[in-house]
Order: structure tokens, then C-alpha cells, then sequence
């Protein structure tokens, strides 16, 4: 077990004091993640004594189906019940989570009267977790933290439970929720949001089916790409994104190979846990922009929109500017340069058995003209390190179908 503070740089490891293979002392920054993480193997025991250390009581634990079915919120129940908490479970939650998810949570958490939320599952469950916490504690409704810093009272103590290698949501303080009635997709960040402890337990990872391995360390591997040449990056950014990027270009075909490699799967989830940290201090870019609409209208799932146009972003972005991505390594070459990092990604994607075309999830050419109006209006692109445009984002759209 390795118990992480923002006050130390962490040295992660599978069990034991041994490090990780192939995980380096990563880049912490006292600034930067929750103020305490929990790393390894059977780690989700201790759920129960770092609610208990964060003062809970009554414990809402904000999931979905799939990861109930998969026995991980039995778990979470025993550890929260060994010590002597009560816990309240709201597995309500979809995949792209919407402001009638989040206003069902907040029901449930209302009249169960909780006093600690904890988000266990993907990025759906944890994005939702934060959203509860919103409204529950500061009132309204989910639109008015749409931006940034809006919550003006406290917010109730979070635990973050990953039990997939791909939003990085554990280490991040915005919630993404979908508008119901538009499908805008709202980002609502505020610092009282940031969970108050992560457990990083690969364990809970093993149960994804190969496919949704693929499909969401491809979605990492985009926040630590994007993170890493947007206007925004920095130089602490920067080193988490680059080792983010380091640990899931070198673990996903591990893991898809052998399903039951634990050291891939927790280079993965630190991966993917380290490409998150980097978004928060930073932001995305033109790949994220482009994926949305995807989403939002064509119903395709977030990490394999994402895997569609991260390789044309990139090749688009290296056009003009190259330089951005200098210090990433390539692929098994080492080589660095936007085009050996486009190839990698493909090799990749092509590894997960995910599509490489936009025509092969049912996009249409003349849907292109109206999703690159819709990618140009996306927060997102306006921190792409090449500027772009309807015409521009267009021209992307067209390279990937």
C-alpha cells in the first residue's frame, strides 16, 4: 500500500514497499490533488477508515449498475460498514451524466440526510458525485456552477474511487454534466469540489471488459497529449502529462494482452490518474472539441470519439507547431514528433479493436458542416495550441471520416 500526501512526491507501488516496474517518482505539487491518495492493490478495504477520517457518518455512495453487478459496491458497503458508517448507495447514475441524474442524487442524499459522498465507478459516476455535492450543499441548480468557482458555502467531504484507467475525474475539481434539454455538456469546477481523498485500487479495474480497457486508456492518453501542448500548459502540467503519457503508451497493449497483468493495470491507472492532475492545471484542445459533438448528437461513447480525432488533431497541430509536443517520446522507436505520436495512437486504437473511421460509428459527410460549428463553439478549443476555426475543425472532421 502506498499512502500519497500533496506534501511529498509520491512513489507508487503495486503492494508492498516495492516500486511499481516502469512507474518513476512521479511529479507532485502540493497545489495539485486531493490531500490524501491511496495507492494499491486492495486498496478500496480502506474505504471505510478514510470516510471515517474525513468525519463520515452516513455515506452516499454514488455508482451505477454495471458496478454493482461487478461486486465492487458490495465492497465498498463492507468497508464502509466495518467502520461503523451508514451507508445510503445511489447507482443511478449513466454513462455522460445529465442534470436529471444529478437532481435524483440529490434527492436521494436529502432524504437520507448524508454527510460524506463517495464516487465509485468511471468518470460518470465521479463526475455525478461532484454534482451532487453542488447542489446539495450550495442549492439551485446544476447550471448556475456552470464555469468556474461559483459555489460560494462549503461543500461536504469526497472520496473519489476510480474503477476504470481513463477520466483522471479522481483528480480533478470540475464536474462534467450534461445539460438535459440541450445536451450541452456544462463543465462546473470549483476547488471545494476536489475529493478529499482517492483510492487508487487496480483491482477494481480488472473486471473492464477488454474493450472499455481500450476505450478509456485512449481516453487518457488524450487528456495527457492535449494537457501537454495546450495554450495553458505549464511546467507542472507538463511533467505530469509527459510521465501520464510515458505509463499508458507503454502499459495498454500489456493489459489487453493479459487481462490479468497487474502491473499494467496499475501503471494504467496511475496513468490515467497523473493525465487528470495534468488537465486541472491546464486544459484540453481541439481532439476534445471535436469528440463532444460526436457524443452529444451521434451517441458515440467519449473515449472512442476521442480516439477517432486525437490522431488528426495532433498531425494538424504538428503543421504549425511541432514544437509543442518535443519532450514526448515516440513509440517503440523513442522517436519524438507529432507524427510518430499520431502513429502510435492509431497502432493503439487499432489494438482495442476500435473503429478508425467516423463512417464506421454511423456519422454521416453531411453531418460534417454542422459538427464543426458546434466543435467551434466548445470551451475547449479555444486552448488548442493552433488556433482553429469552423473551416479549420471542419478539415479535421473530414481527415478522420
Amino acid at each position: 500500500m502506498r499512502e500519497l500526501s500533496a506534501s511529498a512526491p509520491p512513489a507508487p507501488g503495486s503492494t508492498g514497499a516495492a516500486p511499481l516496474p516502469g512507474v518513476k517518482e512521479a511529479p507532485w505539487d502540493r497545489t495539485l490533488g486531493a490531500s490524501r491518495v491511496l495507492f494499491g492493490s486492495g486498496q478500496i478495504d480502506c474505504l471505510g477508515q478514510v470516510a471515517a477520517d474525513l468525519g463520515g457518518r452516513r455515506v452516499l455512495v454514488v455508482t451505477d449498475p454495471g458496478i454493482r453487478q461487478a461486486g465492487h459496491v458490495a465492497r465498498a458497503e463492507a468497508a464502509l460498514g466495518k467502520a461503523g458508517l451508514e451507508v445510503i448507495v445511489f447507482d443511478g447514475v449513466e454513462v455522460n451524466p445529465t442534470t436529471r441524474h444529478v437532481e435524483a442524487g440529490v434527492a436521494c442524499a436529502r432524504q437520507a440526510g448524508i454527510d460524506l459522498i463517495v464516487g465509485l465507478g468511471g468518470g460518470s459516476s465521479m463526475d455525478c458525485a461532484k454534482g451532487i455535492n453542488f447542489v446539495l450543499t450550495n442549492g439551485g441548480r446544476m447550471e448556475d456552477y456552470w464555469g468556474t468557482g461559483k459555489a460560494d458555502h462549503p461543500m461536504l467531504p469526497s472520496v473519489g474511487v476510480p474503477t476504470t484507467a481513463g477520466t483522471g475525474s479522481e483528480a480533478q475539481t470540475y464536474a462534467l454534466i450534461v445539460q438535459e434539454a440541450t445536451h450541452a455538456k456544462m463543465a462546473c469546477g470549483d476547488e471545494k469540489a476536489r475529493f478529499r481523498a482517492v483510492i487508487l485500487d487496480p483491482d477494481l479495474t480488472a473486471s473492464l471488459p477488454r474493450r472499455q480497457t481500450a476505450v478509456t486508456a485512449l481516453d487518457a492518453m488524450g487528456h495527457a497529449l492535449e494537457s501537454y501542448v495546450c495554450t495553458r500548459a505549464g511546467d507542472a502540467s507538463r511533467r505530469f502529462a509527459r510521465e501520464a503519457w510515458r505509463l499508458l503508451e507503454m502499459s495498454l497493449e500489456a493489459a489487453l494482452a493479459d487481462p490479468g497483468d497487474g502491473d499494467a493495470r496499475a501503471r494504467l491507472l496511475w496513468g490515467a490518474h497523473l493525465a487528470g492532475a495534468a488537465i486541472d492545471r491546464s486544459m484540453l484542445g481541439a481532439a476534445h472539441a471535436c469528440a463532444n459533438p460526436l457524443t452529444a448528437r451521434h451517441g458515440v461513447e467519449h473515449g472512442v470519439a476521442v480516439a477517432l480525432m486525437l490522431p488528426h488533431v495532433v498531425r494538424f497541430n504538428g503543421e504549425a507547431r511541432p514544437e509543442r509536443y518535443a519532450g514526448l517520446a515516440g513509440a517503440a522507436e523513442g522517436a519524438a514528433g507529432p507524427e510518430a505520436l499520431a502513429r502510435r495512437v492509431e497502432e493503439l486504437r487499432a489494438a482495442g479493436g476500435m473503429p478508425a473511421q467516423l463512417r464506421e460509428v454511423g456519422v454521416s459527410e453531411s453531418s460534417l458542416d454542422s459538427l464543426a460549428a458546434e466543435a467551434a463553439g466548445q470551451w475547449t478549443a479555444g486552448f488548442n495550441p493552433r488556433p482553429v476555426g469552423k473551416a479549420d475543425l471542419e478539415q479535421i472532421y473530414r481527415r478522420a471520416y
